[in-house]
């Protein structure tokens, strides 16, 4: 492929607050030619992912290394290997590459690659409930919230990639499912589709204590697993319902992720000390060799048609930045993934 020219997305600077399509710049290069021990791969699927704003601020210390201004962005990423130089991976393999995203080609050593059959389920199914946010979802319930049958079970962000299997991992565990999220088309996904007990449009509440009223009817014999991905209120609203002995895993806080300043913490984290309430923060790396046990529960349920998913798909590369953005503002249905090029040349 000597000579043909690619495209990767760059961050022309590091965003400000909410990112805008300014922050992010296209440019076009040579295709590279793999070396001994690499192999080239043509990007078939991009993810976008919340985590992602975090490698976006170059002066705060996280669990991953902030994204440079001199090399593209990176994230998981479907791709089909054109030439391979590392045994094992042949031309025409499909692979999970966590460093492929945002850009068309790029070279790989294998050393964070998976191989992928695109006969089992869609490609792009791999970045979603098959793959880093299904694991996310799975890895919270089964390892940290371990819920119980007739156990109440709140989710915030619930109609997302993680949300939504975490609510549907729930129903299959025998759970009473609350889930909340930022639209009626969404809501009414998660009632009719998903399985939900009770969906809460957030946005027809305007503070914590709405909320909790809300949840608290929902939940009369309180909450006993909060799956967190929101923060702010949601937070708020699930320690005042909290059931004794409460279990809170703690995925994430897009809510905050924006903010120039730091969120004033939750006025009611008194009621953990009385209630028995557990907080567990986790990453989903502290999981991989859970892999495996994952991919054996949660493929045969998707296959039986007994967890459904929704994606929002952007065609091209050149929709990335407008995807990522669209994140912070609750435009995505489930995972948000783009098509960057076609399942084969």
């Amino acid at each position: 492929m000597s000579g043909q020219k690619t495209k990767a997305v760059y961050l022309k600077e590091y965003p400000a607050g909410m990112p805008a399509d300014g922050d992010f710049v296209v440019k076009e290069m040579d295709v590279p030619s793999p070396g001994a021990g690499e192999m080239l791969c043509r990007t078939v699927w991009m993810s976008v992912d919340p985590y992602m704003r975090g490698r976006m601020r170059p002066d705060v210390k996280s669990y991953i290394p902030p994204f440079s201004l001199d090399a593209p962005l990176e994230g998981g990423a479907v791709s089909e290997v054109i030439e391979s130089n590392i045994d094992g991976y042949a031309t025409g393999d499909y692979v999970v590459d966590f460093t492929g995203g945002w850009k068309e080609y790029y070279l790989s050593k294998g050393e964070r690659s998976q191989k992928v059959d695109p006969n089992l389920a869609p490609l792009s199914a791999y970045l979603g409930v098959l793959g880093m946010p299904g694991l996310t979802a799975w890895a919270g319930v089964t390892q940290i919230l371990e819920p119980k049958e007739g156990e109440t079970l709140f989710v915030s962000g619930a109609a997302g990639a993680v949300g939504s299997l975490v609510c549907q991992l729930g129903k299959i565990k025998g759970c009473r499912v609350i889930g909340s999220a930022g639209s009626k088309e969404k809501c009414d996904w998660l009632e009719k589709e998903a399985g939900v007990d009770v969906a809460l449009n957030y946005k027809d509440y305007k503070n914590a204590g709405e909320l909790t009223k809300a949840l608290a009817a929902a939940a009369p014999k309180g909450v006993n697993c909060y799956f967190e991905n929101v923060g702010g209120m949601h937070l708020e609203a699930a320690l005042n319902c909290s059931a004794l002995g409460g279990r809170m895993a703690l995925c994430g806080m897009i809510a905050v992720y924006n903010n120039k300043e730091p969120e004033p913490g939750p006025s009611n984290l008194i009621n953990m000390v009385g209630r028995g309430v557990m907080a567990r923060g986790f990453i989903v790396s502290e999981y991989m060799d859970k892999a495996m046990e994952f991919a054996m529960e949660v493929a045969p349920l998707l296959a039986q048609g007994k967890i459904k998913f929704q994606e929002s798909v952007y065609e091209g590369l050149d929709k990335a930045p407008e995807a990522f953005i669209g994140l912070f503002k609750g435009e995505n249905m489930g995972k948000a993934v783009i098509r960057v090029g076609p399942d084969r040349l």
